[in-house]
C-alpha cells in the first residue's frame, strides 16, 4: 500500500489534492490541524501518533521527527537493504509529502513578541520536504499550494509524475528552504547581530 504524509499551515485546494491522492490507492497519514481538516473532509486518516506509536509532544514541537517517518520517507526503493531493513521494524515506504510550512516571514510583520515568532520557526515540515526532495526519485514532494492543479492534471494524464517533474518539485523544496532560513537568520540577526 502507498503512503502520503500530508502535513500543511496552508490548507486552500487541500482536500482536492488529498482526496485525487486517495482516489490513487494512497493512505493518507497525518497530524494535528491537518488531520482534522482532513477527517472532516470525509477523508480517511492514519494519524502520525498511531503510525509512530508515540504521541504529539512538547505543545506539538515535536509530532513527525521520528525514524518511522523518516526511515519511510528516505529508503530507496531499489535498494534491497533499504526496503528489508522497512519491513524489519515494521516501516511503510512514504511516496508522497505534501507539507507547507508555517509562514514565518509573514509572521515577523504580524507578530513583535519574539517567543510567540519562535513558535512560527517550523522544524518538522523543513525536516520532512528536504527529506522527500532529496528522495525525489522515489518520492513526489509538494511544498507550494499553486502545484497541486497541474500535479492532479499530469499525474492523472500520465500514471505518475516523471523524474523530471519530480525533480523540478525538489529543486523547489530547496530553493523554499533557502529563503525561509535566511528570513529566519535575518530576524534573529535583527535582535541579536551577527558577529561575536
Amino acid at each position: 500500500m502507498s503512503r502520503a504524509l500530508i502535513s500543511v499551515y496552508k490548507k486552500d485546494g487541500l482536500d482536492e489534492l488529498a482526496r485525487f491522492i486517495q482516489n490513487q490507492g494512497v493512505e493518507i497519514v497525518s497530524s494535528g490541524g491537518t488531520a482534522r481538516f482532513l477527517q472532516n473532509s470525509g477523508l480517511e486518516v492514519i494519524t502520525v501518533g498511531s503510525m509512530t506509536g508515540f504521541p504529539e509532544v512538547l505543545d506539538g514541537r515535536v509530532k513527525t521527527l521520528h525514524p518511522k517517518v523518516h526511515a519511510g520517507i528516505l529508503a530507496r526503493r531499489d535498494l534491497t537493504a533499504d526496503m528489508d531493513t522497512l519491513k524489519s521494524h515494521s516501516i511503510e515506504p512514504i511516496d508522497w509529502v505534501v507539507v507547507n510550512l508555517y509562514p514565518f516571514r509573514e509572521k515577523v510583520k504580524e507578530l513583535r513578541d519574539e517567543k510567540e515568532l519562535l513558535e512560527f520557526i517550523d522544524i518538522g515540515g523543513p525536516t520532512m520536504i528536504r527529506a522527500a526532495a532529496k528522495n525525489f526519485h522515489d518520492v513526489i514532494v509538494v511544498c507550494d499550494p499553486d502545484d497541486y492543479s497541474w500535479i492532479m492534471t499530469e499525474y492523472a494524464s500520465s500514471g505518475g509524475l516523471s523524474v523530471q517533474q519530480r525533480g523540478y518539485l525538489a529543486v523547489k523544496v530547496f530553493r523554499l528552504m533557502s529563503e525561509y532560513d535566511a528570513a529566519v537568520g535575518d530576524f534573529l540577526q535583527e535582535i541579536y547581530g551577527g558577529n561575536r
